[in-house]
């Protein structure tokens, strides 16, 4: 599947052994947590490998974007009571391990969970369509998105509500090494990010050449991983720094689309306008009261050109951060299915990279 041209490549319930949530959760025999799973999947030698399989070349490349689909006894199921139509849990992984939230394939994922029977659709009318609920839970929690169904098919635009997202620092100087100090912003949205405009490292969003976004979004963040400590108040699995955004520098709000590249992980590119990465870049303009709640923006990828909407619908807490829950929008499109063997012979049987 991909949303906004970022890819994701969807691992179904049971297709990756030893991710089984029932069971053994970390030695109290009952069952595992989405980010115990996580917990698992970091330290675990032989289900790294397996990501390297999916993600790597020859059968990926080092932008390749997966999740990992868990069902049947994960603690966040037997809990979900009052959690509308939930669809189990989902862990997220990318080129170097796994992150905490992924905006584009919550998009992605609603649809599937309808059309794959993970989240059994009420009743609809004949030719009528409605707009059906799908709870996910990820490593940063609950994430319900809403995804449109005709009786027999999920519709290509859907949107999610995320978890509490909230601006942790605002104008900090940072070194960076090669750029002198610059100024940026940090801010939340299921995961951390650092935010500047490209302007700033005398460079341009939309027209520079890619590896000098790439170079020096990497700068910042290494920048920002070394001179500033990132804390999620509750969960402190969050309590990291993925990516880095660079931005136009339009933050003022405007009907205008406003254009951003998200480089994060090993310095992977997001083809898409990046969910997390609006969801957070929202939390940073309500904060600063550039936007007010129930408006949209419009953010464009400046690598692909493709649209997701954000907007601050609510006013929330995390911890003692006053923040806001995001409504992001976005289409989402299936590319195929496929089935990947593993012989024990190849010597580059769990992938590699080139940079």
């Amino acid at each position: 599947m991909h949303a906004g041209g970022e890819p994701l490549r969807v691992v179904l319930p049971g297709g990756l052994p030893g991710l089984e949530p029932a069971g053994d959760g970390g030695g109290g025999g009952g069952p595992s947590s989405v980010l115990e799973l996580r917990r698992r999947l970091l330290a675990s030698p032989e289900l790294d490998a397996l990501r390297r399989l999916l993600m790597h070349e020859p059968r990926g490349h080092r932008d390749m974007y997966g999740a990992l689909l868990v069902r049947g006894g994960c603690k966040e199921e037997q809990e979900e009571e009052g959690m509308p139509g939930a669809a189990g849990g989902v862990l997220f992984v990318h080129n170097q391990g796994a992150s905490s939230m992924c905006g584009h394939a919550v998009l992605c994922l609603a649809r599937l969970a309808l059309d794959y029977g993970l989240r059994r659709p009420p009743p609809t009318p004949e030719k009528e369509e409605q707009e059906v609920p799908v709870t996910l839970h990820c490593p940063c929690g609950p994430v319900v998105a809403f995804a449109s169904w005709d009786g027999q098919r999920s519709g290509s635009r859907v949107r999610f509500h995320s978890v509490p997202a909230f601006a942790a620092a605002t104008d900090l100087t940072v070194d960076v090494p090669g750029y002198g100090k610059v100024v940026v912003d940090v801010a939340y949205g299921g995961a951390f990010y650092a935010f500047l405009s490209a302007e700033k490292l005398g460079l341009d969003v939309c027209s520079s050449k890619l590896r000098e976004l790439v170079d020096a979004a990497s700068a910042v963040t290494k920048a920002v991983k070394a001179q500033f400590n990132v804390c999620h108040p509750l969960i402190e699995d969050m309590s990291f720094v993925y990516g880095t955004i660079l931005t136009d520098g339009k933050d003022a709000f405007s009907d205008e689309p406003t254009s951003n590249i998200c480089v994060f992980a090993d310095e992977q590119v997001d083809r898409s306008p990046t969910g997390s990465g609006v969801t957070a870049r929202i939390a940073l303009q309500y904060h600063k009261g550039l936007i007010q709640l129930g408006q949209t923006r419009t953010f464009r990828s400046s690598t692909t050109g493709s649209l997701f909407t954000g907007k601050a619908v609510k006013e929330s807490k995390s911890g003692d951060h006053n923040a806001v829950i995001v409504e992001v929008s976005g289409e989402s499109f299936y590319t195929g299915t496929s089935t990947f063997t593993l012989e024990e012979n190849d010597p580059l049987k769990y992938g590699f990279l080139l940079k």
